[in-house]
Parts: C-alpha cells; structure tokens; sequence
C-alpha cells in the first residue's frame, strides 16, 4: 500500500490488525521509521497501531514497518509506503 504525503505535512496511519489477531490482542508495538522521516507520535489499541509521520524529501519513497508482538506471543511486520509529493 502506498500513501501520499507533502514533505510540510504531518499525517497519522493506522494499520488495523484485527483480521489476523483473530481474538489475541496487541501487547507492544515499534515503528521502523526511515532517517529522513520524522516519527512525531505513535499509539496503539488492542487491535490497532498508528503513527504520525512528519518530513521526507519530494520525489522519495520510504518504507515504515509496523512490528507488534501480541499477548499471546506471536510478533509480526506489516509495511506500507510514503511517497513524498508536494501538494
């Protein structure tokens, strides 16, 4: 998945995991954020992770990866795209 952001812009992405908990809740969760992007904030449910991202150079791609480890003890990534376009 690829979303757009202004390199001015700080936006917020949220990855529902829900589907793939299936019952188990969300214990922690990490951001692996590119250099060039700014992490200003990050929350989480017990079902759901998001992130605040700020910054990132027009003309750029960057991908941030969400890992979480659940209750029950399983860890998993999913990743997205930031494409830097300015708007």
């Amino acid at each position: 998945m690829t979303f757009l952001k202004d390199p001015h812009a700080v936006l917020d992405y949220t990855i529902d995991w829900t589907r793939w908990l299936a019952g188990d809740t969300i214990a922690t969760s990490e951001w692996v954020v590119p250099a060039e992007l700014t992490l200003t904030a990050h929350t989480k449910t017990i079902a759901c992770t998001t992130v605040w991202l700020s910054g990132g150079t027009a003309g750029d791609s960057y991908t941030v990866t969400n890992r979480i480890t659940t209750d029950g003890g399983r860890t998993e990534d999913r990743s997205f795209t930031v494409r830097i376009e300015e708007r």
